[in-house]
């Protein structure tokens, strides 16, 4: 009993069967690679592009300052944070109604760092066939010269992946300076070592684990999936029965799509949640079919419907609404960047100043204002406030604000006596010399 309680709980996992991919190359295998210059390029680029003498994407936690080229956004403007998550979702959601995993496949971080860190590894330790040869000789000095210039470059490689993350966060020409001289922070060098060492991981050693078993979207894609999706798919009434005879099928079971297959799964078998959509299988079995004289496509982008001979629609209702969601919330927040005023203004009452009574009779308000100059250009703002006879800013009414900074400023309000109480009044805050740029905020006038 004990015996067959222990099989039972052996069958439940599986020990890890290495894959080893096999280069493939064709028209997918060329878009992917496209995909990875252009995702890379972004990545690594970015940082250091500059603009009005300083980086031009830059996300300064530590200032509570977001900036993207010429725009710059502070907490107040975490709306659209989250109206970029949400487009992102939808995108996701409705590229995935269309075609599958087109994310996985091409552009997903995943993807894209196991596709160069394979590309390292048929560098140095040459292809399928080498890498499985290798792996089964014994330790000596050519095995470890291979495998520790392997890793050497890979940990390189996902060094400098950590260095370039956090410089999105800290200058990027300061962190390497502090790098050089031996000098970085402990934040910087938590979170360069942190990434390093995920991407080192999961590119290097997990890969294909990541998809299957930690990524959840392996998990609910199904749910976006229905028989017009185009996915990719075998022709099991052109393919079958396999073999090579002259009564065999078009598939000539030569396992080329298993072995180009990162998630090592046979297409073959119908479509599978391992599956990450990247054509690696098309391009292999193309490759086979031009070789011996027989049409391509046997295993191609297609959806369920057409394999069985019935139309496909194109526009069904979850990508009209998916597309209309978009495409509303797209322009409403394209608009609302469009028509940002680059000033934000908040009015907080000095709580340590009552209202009181002062020189004429007048009654005395003090209000503290935050003035936020988003731009990055230095402006000087008048204060002006309405909503009761006779009320004014006593003092100085301009404010200078250097670029991209936050001034608190303390502002003295008085008004001819009125009934005892709060009243409504309204500040303006209008950036002098510029056209339109004017904040109204409400607060209240308190007599007692």
């Amino acid at each position: 009993m004990k015996n067959d309680m222990n099989l039972a709980e052996l069958s439940l996992y599986e020990v890890r069967r290495k894959i080893y991919p096999r280069a493939v190359h064709g028209w997918f295998a060329a878009w992917r690679w496209a995909l990875v210059w252009a995702t890379q390029i972004v990545f690594y680029g970015g940082p250091w592009l500059s603009w009005n003498d300083r980086q031009a994407l830059l996300f300064d936690i530590a200032q509570r300052k977001f900036y993207l080229f010429g725009l710059v956004f502070w907490p107040q403007d975490i709306i659209y944070l989250a109206v970029l998550l949400i487009v992102s979702a939808l995108a996701l959601f409705l590229f995935t109604a269309l075609a599958g995993r087109l994310w996985c496949g091409y552009a997903c971080p995943q993807t894209v760092y196991t596709e160069i860190f394979l590309w390292i590894e048929r560098l140095v330790e040459g292809d399928r066939n080498a890498r499985m040869r290798l792996d089964r000789q014994k330790a000596g000095a050519e095995k470890l010269a291979l495998k520790a210039a392997k890793h050497a470059a890979w940990i390189a490689v996902a060094l400098w992946t950590g260095i370039t993350f956090v410089g999105f966060f800290t200058p990027i020409r300061e962190l390497c300076a502090e790098l050089l001289s031996f000098s970085l922070g402990p934040w910087e060098a938590f979170w360069v070592l942190f990434y390093g060492f995920a991407t080192y991981g999961n590119a290097g050693w997990m890969r294909e684990q990541v998809c299957k078993y930690m990524c959840p979207y392996a998990r609910f894609q199904s749910a976006m999936f229905d028989q017009d999706t185009l996915v990719i798919t075998y022709d099991a009434k052109r393919g079958e029965p396999r073999g090579k005879g002259s009564a065999s099928g078009d598939c000539v079971d030569c396992g080329i799509c298993v072995q180009v297959c990162p998630t090592g799964i046979d297409i073959r078998d119908g479509l599978q949640y391992e599956c990450i959509g990247c054509a690696a299988c098309i391009d292999g079995c193309n490759q086979v079919m031009a070789k011996v004289g027989k049409p391509q496509k046997l295993i191609r982008y297609s959806t369920l419907n057409a394999i069985e001979g019935k139309r496909t629609r194109v526009l069904r209702p979850r990508v009209v609404v998916y597309s209309l969601i978009l495409l509303a919330i797209s322009v409403a927040a394209s608009a609302s960047l469009y028509l940002r005023t680059p000033l934000k203004v908040d009015v907080i009452r000095d709580r340590a100043a009552i209202a009181r009574e002062v020189e004429g009779g007048q009654i005395e308000n003090v209000y503290r204002l935050q003035i936020m100059n988003t731009t990055e250009q230095a402006r000087a703002f008048q204060v002006t406030v309405r909503g009761l006879p006779d009320i004014h800013v006593w003092g100085e009414p301009t404010v200078g604000v250097p670029a991209a900074t936050s001034r608190m400023v303390p502002i003295k309000v008085r008004a001819a006596p009125a009934a005892p109480g709060t009243h409504p009044i309204e500040f303006e805050v209008r950036a002098l010399g510029v056209e339109g740029v004017a904040v109204t905020e409400h607060s209240v006038f308190i007599v007692r």
